[in-house]
C-alpha cells in the first residue's frame, strides 16, 4: 500500500515541476486537479503504456531505446487528453512541449525514486 502512494507523489511532483518549467505545459484549475492529473498519468503509464512498448518494440531495439522517450511524450500527451475530457485544466501544447515535459518527469521520478530508502526484506534467507 505504501508503494503506490509514494509513486502517485512523485508523480504528482514531477508533473508540477514540468508545468513550472516547460512552456507549452499548463495546468489551470483547483490544487486537488492535479492529485487527479497524476492520478490518470499513473492509470495510463499502468495499462496503455505496455501496450504501446509491446507494438514499438522494434522502434525501440533500432533507436537503443531512444524511442522510448517519444513513448513517454505520447503518454503526457493521452494525459493531457483525458484530463481535457474531465475538464482538469491540465494542457500539453504540441509535441515539442510533451517530449521535453517527459524527459522533466522522467528525470525528477529518477531522481526521487533514487532518493526513497528501499526496504528491507525481513524474511531473506541466506
Amino acid at each position: 500500500m505504501e508503494k503506490p502512494f509514494i509513486k502517485w507523489v512523485i508523480n504528482t511532483i514531477a508533473i508540477m515541476l514540468a508545468i513550472k518549467f516547460i512552456p507549452g505545459i499548463s495546468y489551470i484549475g483547483q490544487w486537488w486537479g492535479i492529485l487527479i492529473v497524476s492520478i490518470i498519468f499513473g492509470i495510463v503509464n499502468t495499462f496503455i503504456r505496455p501496450f504501446i512498448k509491446f507494438f514499438a518494440f522494434p522502434l525501440v531495439i533500432l533507436t537503443i531505446g531512444l524511442f522510448t522517450f517519444v513513448i513517454n511524450a505520447m503518454m503526457l500527451s493521452i494525459t493531457s487528453w483525458l484530463s481535457g475530457q474531465f475538464h482538469l485544466g491540465f494542457h500539453v501544447e504540441g509535441f515539442r512541449a510533451a517530449f521535453l515535459g517527459s524527459l522533466i518527469i522522467s528525470a525528477v521520478s529518477m531522481a526521487l525514486s533514487c532518493l526513497m530508502p528501499a526496504k528491507e526484506d525481513t524474511n531473506a534467507r541466506f
